[in-house]
This record gives structure tokens, C-alpha cells and sequence, in this order.
């Protein structure tokens, strides 16, 4: 009789099988392509390049014919900012919701969650930030990217905070801690596994964004994937696969070290919290 809840060596094999033919695969094409010459990238393959690898001569090409400098510091000024504001102000929000009752806090919530659903208006959006003379501006990037993500936030910050026993927050309270300070000493500190998990969604939706980015900062601000884009609209990487990979592997690498830190965090955040 197998033990409860195990699934035997069979389902194990076959799910080692799938994510290496879902994620293996793919990823697989993407670095093997980034380090072949130019004929052989015209038709992208699984095998190794023929020719040698052009590993240098590529990524070399990319930074500096590519202007990836400038575009991965464009990156950094949108999407740290936006980060921050989301997860402290979703944060702070989801406390409130989480703990309060009644009708008006279900409705609150309720608006606060409907950015899930309820996609922005982009016409409206660039209006706006033209009336605030916002737009094109680092700070008019931010303030959208908070406003459409805030929500995602709220939604698992929410969850996770109502499985948080309030006698912790009563028990600050009666040492004489206030609102403020028994957010930032008692709550946010156990938020760190879901902050963690939040962090990880939304650097990886602001940081692969090109269609927000096009209509507000277009043409004042290069980050990596509008810069990609316009890179490869203009005709310098027509057919230059190897160039186009190449770039997307040096802009995801940044967004592989915050998944290794948050994933450490997450981790940390479970056993921290398992040991009390």
C-alpha cells in the first residue's frame, strides 16, 4: 500500500519530465541561440552551435551597440520606486482591511481588489498624466505602475495577514505601541513571505512591461524591453537572432537575482515562523 499523500517514483519522473519540456526547453533554445553566429540563428535550433561559440563577440555587441547601460538604469529608476510604494502602501491597506469589519470595509476591499479584473484605461491614463504635466516622467511611470499593481498586492497581502493571530498586535498595544509603531515592528516584519512572493510578481510584470511604457515614457525613457522593442522595430537586429537572445538573456538576469533573494526570504520568512 503506497503512504498517504506520496504519488510514487512514476509521478515524480513525469513531473521532472513536463517542467524540463516547459521551462528546460524553451530556455534551453534561448541560451544555446544567444552564443551562435548570425546564419546559424536565422533558424532557431536546439543543437550546439556548428561554428564554435560566439559567446563574446555577442553579449559584447548587445551592451554596447544596444545601449543596454542606459536602458537597464531606465529599468532600475521605474521599477525599484514602484516596488517600494506598492508593497508599503498595499501593505499598510491590507492591515486595515484585514482587521476592520463591517459593510463599508468589505466594500473598500472590494474596490481595492478590482484592479484584478477592471483593466486601466490607457487614453486616460495619458490624459491625466498630461494635465499633471507628468507625462514622460520617471515619477508619471511610477504612479501608474502603483496604481495598477496595487491591487495584486492587496489581494495577497490581505489573505496573509488574516491568518496572523491578532493577539500579537493586542499584546503591542498594551505595551503602549501605537498604530504606526505596531506596524512596523509586530506586522510588517511577518509579511516578510508574502512580500517576498509579491515582489517577485511585480518586478517580473514592470520589468518585462512594454505597453504601459510605450504610451507614457516612450521616446524620453529607455528601459530594457521598450528599449528592445524599438531596437528591433528600427531594423538593427532584423534577423540578428543571436543578438535579439542574447539581450533577453542579460535582461532577465537581473530578475533571476531578485528571485533568488526573495526565494531565500520566502523560505527564511517559513522557518522563522514554523520555529515561533
Amino acid at each position: 500500500m503506497a503512504p498517504e499523500g506520496g504519488g510514487g517514483p512514476l509521478h515524480a519522473v513525469v513531473v521532472v519530465l513536463l517542467t524540463a519540456v516547459v521551462v528546460g526547453v524553451p530556455l534551453w533554445l534561448v541560451l544555446v541561440t544567444s552564443v551562435k553566429s548570425q546564419g546559424e540563428a536565422l533558424l532557431p535550433s536546439l543543437a550546439l552551435p556548428r561554428d564554435g561559440f560566439h559567446l563574446v563577440a555577442n553579449y559584447s555587441t548587445v551592451i554596447t551597440d544596444g545601449r543596454l547601460g542606459a536602458a537597464l538604469l531606465g529599468s532600475v529608476l521605474v521599477v525599484a520606486p514602484s516596488v517600494v510604494f506598492v508593497l508599503l502602501l498595499a501593505s499598510m491597506a491590507s492591515w486595515v482591511l484585514a482587521r476592520r469589519k463591517g459593510r463599508w470595509i468589505s466594500v473598500l476591499y472590494a474596490l481595492g481588489i478590482s484592479g484584478l479584473i477592471l483593466p486601466p484605461a490607457v487614453v486616460t491614463l495619458v490624459l491625466l498624466l498630461r494635465q499633471l504635466q507628468l507625462a514622460g516622467t520617471v515619477g508619471g511611470m511610477v504612479m501608474v505602475y502603483v496604481g495598477i499593481y496595487m491591487s495584486t498586492a492587496i489581494f495577497f497581502i490581505t489573505g496573509f495577514i488574516r491568518t496572523i493571530p491578532p493577539e500579537l498586535e493586542e499584546a503591542a498595544r498594551v505595551d503602549g505601541a501605537g498604530p504606526v509603531r505596531t506596524f512596523f515592528t509586530v506586522v510588517l516584519p511577518l509579511l516578510r513571505p508574502v512580500m517576498a512572493t509579491a515582489t517577485i510578481l511585480i518586478c517580473l510584470y514592470i520589468w518585462n512591461d512594454v505597453f504601459y511604457a510605450f504610451f507614457v515614457v516612450g521616446g524620453r525613457l529607455d528601459t530594457l524591453p521598450l528599449n528592445l522593442f524599438q531596437v528591433a522595430s528600427a531594423g538593427a537586429y532584423l534577423n540578428n537572432w543571436h543578438l535579439i537572445f542574447a539581450y533577453v538573456v542579460l535582461m532577465s538576469l537581473p530578475l533571476v537575482l531578485v528571485f533568488v533573494i526573495a526565494q531565500r526570504r520566502i523560505i527564511s520568512g517559513i522557518t522563522g515562523g514554523a520555529v515561533k
